[in-house]
């Protein structure tokens, strides 16, 4: 069984999402451009409730972990991470509904948040596999998730009908056991970079 406890690294904490968790997403969370590529849109309170109402059903069942992400120096939520789609019998997960407030994007927090993570899937989960995937128009995305370190590997046309009812190719990145001890490596030293800094 799939237990929930606390990521903790130098610039970022990972803590098991709760409804508690509520009030302080919705005061980083409701910005439209953090939900212009995801197929749910997250508006108002009551979405977010819905958000995190679905995740925690899904944990439930095992089938997802979903996380609050903080700040560890101010101790501020400012966005959320899960794994999700967990296969356990074919130790396979995907780490995805990843968002992070405007403020903290492109800094240290989402390469660390990605790396505690990784650590934990390929670790203590024993997965052979971790899956990203984005939509194929978000460009930013496909290039953070080149960046961690993940493989491209194709395209999956026609895949989910946005909110706004544009049909959305989707892209599929994977790291795999193998692959990681170096992705791992080059992660540690984006982390040494980033702390000189």
């Amino acid at each position: 069984m799939l237990q929930p406890h606390p990521l903790v690294g130098r610039h970022v904490r990972l803590e098991p999402l709760t409804r508690e968790h509520h009030g302080a997403l919705c005061e980083v969370g409701l910005a439209e451009e953090l939900w212009r590529w995801t197929p749910l849109q997250v508006g108002s309170a009551g979405d977010m409730l819905g958000y995190i109402e679905t995740t925690l059903r899904a944990q439930d069942q095992e089938l997802e972990m979903p996380f609050a992400t903080v700040e560890a120096a101010s101790g501020k939520v400012i966005g959320s991470t899960r794994f999700m789609n967990i296969e356990a019998k074919h130790r396979r997960l995907e780490i995805g509904s990843t968002w992070i407030a405007p403020d903290w994007q492109r800094s240290a927090i989402n390469t660390e948040a990605e790396y505690l993570m990784l650590c934990h899937a390929f670790g203590p989960l024993a997965c052979h596999r971790v899956e990203f995937k984005t939509d194929s128009l978000n460009q930013k995305s496909r290039d953070a998730i080149l960046r961690i370190g993940a493989k491209e590997e194709g395209i999956f046309r026609n895949h989910m009908i946005t909110a706004s009812g544009r049909i959305r190719d989707t892209v599929w990145f994977s790291i795999i056991d193998s692959e990681w001890p170096r992705v791992k490596l080059e992660l540690e030293r984006k982390l040494v970079r980033a702390d000189a800094q």
